[in-house]
């Protein structure tokens, strides 16, 4: 007999392989744009609408928390909306995987940090600064082969969390709805909860609630790379669980921390440090115990790592949906 749980987990699979099969077409971003750009358009218009910068701080952080409710709920809404306009049509469930399927990033964040090793490889140090810089916010120009590395390896983990097992998580236990609400939290996230003069008391609520809504990915997260390690060895898997208990808290982010210090003691390596944004150093402390020289190898690592950890994240949806099968 199907259930609630069967259906929802068979959605978020079948956006899993679709995602992973397809992408998002660039022929699609180039006439319509990518829904993270849409939401993006939103949390812009309400920071300049309720971000005012003759507002005190108090009055700032009581509008961000209002912009925030406004962003995740109408996000909700839209999602539901779309969710029951499509499974009224004749196997709907897979025109809504389609769609639920642009909240994950599997195959472009396997293509984005793949670039970093091909430019190290194949190219020069330069081209692999220009390639990381796709996919961090951090200064890249006095980045060595090693720095560079790492920054892509810390990338794959952190966006591995972010960008496929949290929106896959809630797509799973609230459909679109959840996954969009979700996704429009991270994107207003990384847009205005940064502490800047502008964003540090409008910016609070939404760098909150993405920080709730991340935190059960971020411990998923961390175990399937840790299981996913036992294909290098068994030590590498206690290597990967033994830093996740002694660093993933030392991160500045509750989060970040659970898959990047995963990903350091499966590989052997050091990650997270000092690193500069916007010139000024902020300092960070070293997550796992391995060696700080890093190189492109090191991220062909990572990425066969990433390969094992999707499929132990399908192989756990499979299982769920077996068992609700069953109930």
């Amino acid at each position: 007999m199907r259930t609630a749980l069967f259906d929802q987990f068979m959605l978020a699979l079948l956006a899993l392989a679709m995602e992973a099969l397809a992408g998002y077409p660039s022929s699609l971003f180039e006439r319509i744009g990518h829904p993270a750009i849409w939401l993006g358009r939103f949390v812009a218009l309400l920071d300049r609408a309720l971000n005012r910068d003759d507002w005190g701080p108090s009055l700032r952080r009581a509008a961000g928390v209002a912009a925030a409710a406004i962003i995740a709920s109408t996000a909700f809404v839209v999602g539901a909306i779309i969710q029951y306009a499509l499974l009224s049509l004749p196997f709907g469930i897979f025109a809504l995987a389609a769609v639920s399927s642009t909240m994950l990033a599997q195959r472009s964040l396997y293509d984005h940090v793949a670039e970093v090793a091909d430019a190290l490889e194949k190219s020069s140090l330069q081209d692999g600064r220009a390639a990381v810089s796709k996919i961090v916010g951090r200064d890249v120009s006095s980045l060595d082969v090693s720095g560079v590395s790492r920054a892509a390896i810390e990338s794959l983990a952190e966006n591995f969390s972010d960008a496929v097992v949290a929106p896959a998580l809630w797509l799973a236990l609230f459909g679109l709805p959840g996954a969009l609400a979700y996704k429009a939290t991270n994107t207003a996230d990384s847009m205005i909860g940064h502490r800047t003069s502008r964003h540090e008391a409008f910016g609070w609520a939404a760098a909150r609630v993405d920080d709730l809504l991340n935190l059960p990915a971020s411990r998923l997260s961390s175990i399937l790379l840790a299981m996913a390690a036992t294909a290098r060895s068994p030590a590498s898997s206690a290597s990967a669980m033994q830093a996740i208990r002694r660093d993933a808290r030392k991160h500045v982010s509750p989060n970040a921390g659970w898959p990047e210090a995963a990903a350091a003691g499966a590989l052997k390596l050091r990650l997270g440090g000092p690193r500069f944004y916007r010139g000024v150093e902020t300092k960070g402390e070293w997550l796992g115990d391995g060696r700080a020289e890093a190189g492109a190898q090191d991220i062909r690592g990572a990425l066969k790592l990433y390969r094992i950890a999707i499929a132990l994240l399908w192989l756990g949806f499979t299982s769920i949906i077996m068992i609700a099968q069953l109930a």
